[in-house]
């Protein structure tokens, strides 16, 4: 008979970083693989539990321009601190902008005329970086413009979808500054592509539930503190406060909502607080049985199961439950067999590495 696993001891900050960058990479290849597909098509190709391991794809697996984005923001993060940490004072939302232009070259968009050229750094040279997933419209289009947007004159005024949110964990992963500094730095990087309050606001939500996960928070108590400073602002978005309020509350009936029934309360999560409350559900909702509270891998692949199998955006909704998820248990929670089919894993974790370098040495 076997020994029951036991309790995980406190993750390093790390290990976090490390499981943050990963389980997002996790969540999105598996949902990139049912990203368009319904329900309904999902359970036909892989039975009524629908897609839950990376045995049952054929032909190996991709992560999206989620990860892609999620990557070119630690990489513009980096490179601010980098700066200051050599004593020059750096516009965060410049090098994160610069990132972003970077990241647009990858996927085969020429650079306008008005936009700076950035110098190359090492991501840039990632061979597995340089495909084209399905990026979202509004990233393309507002790069495209060379105008940097901000939270005052943001380009695309009107777009909300969650190409904001899926890549905003890294500003949570930063130690030692305060929780404004990381909603303004999650703001002002929204800004750059999507103009819509809910967009900006549903990335820095992200943002900072994150950053109180790793700094040892539970799950529920980040997710309550992030709304209650988006309740505070002046002009808080109410499509955002609702899916919020919902997750919670659905979270905690004890009952796990079916897919339908999941899109029909929350979203499809194309649009950035939707991708948010069904991320954030899919982790809450299944963290409450003993098996999952004895093994966060058994939790993890739960709770992606929850986070992809839905009519909807399925790699953004698994990558942000899969962000959450790394950065509450480390990497105590990433299945062994997902992390061998994984792409290119010395990447993400180069770039982890990277990150924790600039910040605790």
């Amino acid at each position: 008979m076997s020994a029951e696993p036991s309790p995980s001891a406190v993750p390093t900050f790390e290990s976090r970083v490390h499981g943050c960058l990963l389980g997002g990479a996790l969540g999105d290849s598996l949902g990139y693989a049912v990203e368009f597909d319904s329900i309904n098509a999902i359970r036909s190709r892989y039975g009524t539990a629908g897609l839950t391991s990376f045995g049952q794809l054929d032909g190996g697996s991709h992560f999206s321009d989620d990860t892609q984005m999620t990557l070119y923001t630690v990489d513009g993060l980096v490179e601010a601190l980098e700066w200051a940490n050599d004593g020059v004072a750096a516009d965060e939302t410049a090098c994160l902008w610069l990132a972003y232009l970077r990241w647009l070259a990858t996927q085969g968009v020429p650079l306008p005329a008005s936009a700076p050229v950035p110098q190359p750094r090492w991501i840039d040279g990632q061979d597995v970086l340089r495909h084209r997933r399905d990026p979202g419209s509004a990233c393309l289009s507002g790069l495209a413009t060379g105008d940097m947007g901000t939270v005052a004159r943001p380009v695309n005024p009107d777009s909300k979808g969650c190409g904001t949110v899926m890549r905003s964990a890294p500003f949570g992963l930063v130690p030692h500054i305060p929780e404004a500094a990381v909603y303004r730095l999650s703001a002002a990087a929204a800004s750059l592509t999507h103009g819509h309050p809910s967009a900006r606001q549903s990335a820095a939500a992200f943002s900072l539930l994150v950053h109180k996960l790793a700094t040892g928070s539970d799950v529920r108590t980040a997710a309550e503190h992030a709304l209650s400073v988006v309740e505070a602002l002046p002009d808080p978005a109410p499509e955002l406060l609702e899916r919020l309020r919902q997750a919670l509350i659905l979270s905690a009936t004890g009952t796990l909502l079916n897919p339908e029934e999941l899109t029909a309360q929350l979203g499809e999560g194309w649009v950035a607080e939707e991708a948010l409350a069904v991320g954030l559900y899919s982790v809450l909702a299944t963290e409450a049985t003993a098996d999952v509270q004895l093994d966060p891998a058994a939790h993890f692949r739960r709770a992606i199961g929850v986070a992809l199998n839905h009519s909807g955006d399925s790699d953004s909704t698994a990558s942000i439950a899969g962000n959450i998820l790394g950065a509450l248990h480390g990497e105590a929670a990433l299945p062994a067999d997902w992390l061998e089919a994984l792409e290119a894993p010395d990447v993400i974790r180069g770039m982890a590495q990277r990150l924790i370098a600039v910040t605790v040495g």
